[in-house]
């Protein structure tokens, strides 16, 4: 067996209770929550509970007799997501359904975030949108990067780059997200 070297030393990410409770309380800086201050405090200890224990998928279900161990408490989310892209697999795979194409909106601006007008980049893709539509054996789909700036609960997660350290630990599904223990929930 080879050696393997695993090489540590970067600063760790974790928070301390007060740092932790200080960014949590930011999302209910509107005046209008403190009617519920002893609530969203008691909801920042169940927060911070989750944070400081890692509960990084909290519902989880057993694996199955389809996975290497059947037994291991897999993410509820993390299996919906596979479900749902291997279901786009069957449909990309299916010669009778129609040539789908991908048109990404790459522009955050909309006319509902500053400067209040659309984005040049929405309207072209919206063109092609109906360039395409209109294309005998086609569909499309537009994916809206101004969604992230403009409504809530938006977020596209990075990539941690697992591949690029150890091949085998990588996979599709990612298993990096969700993880609720680091307030990042699934992917959307």
């Amino acid at each position: 067996m080879a050696d393997v070297n695993v090489r540590k030393g970067m600063p760790s990410p974790q928070l301390d209770k007060s740092e932790f409770k200080k960014r949590f309380l930011t999302q209910f800086y509107d005046p209008a929550f403190q009617p519920l201050q002893k609530e969203i405090d008691k909801i920042a200890e169940v927060a911070w509970d989750g944070y400081d224990s890692y509960r990084k998928a909290p519902r989880t279900v057993k694996a199955g007799k389809q996975f290497a161990d059947p037994n291991y408490d897999l993410s509820i989310e993390w299996l919906e997501t596979s479900k749902a892209i291997e279901a786009a697999e069957r449909r990309q795979k299916d010669a009778t359904s129609p040539s789908r194409i991908l048109i990404v909106n790459g522009s955050t601006r909309s006319e509902h975030t500053c400067p209040g007008e659309m984005s040049k980049t929405f309207r072209i893709a919206s063109i092609v949108r109906d360039v395409i539509s209109a294309a005998p054996g086609f569909e499309s789909e537009i994916l809206d990067l101004s969604r992230l700036a403009s409504e809530y609960g938006r977020t596209i997660y990075p990539c941690k780059a697992c591949v690029s350290t150890a091949q085998p630990l990588c996979h599709w599904p990612c298993s990096c997200y969700p993880n609720h223990a680091s307030a990042r929930p699934a992917i959307g």
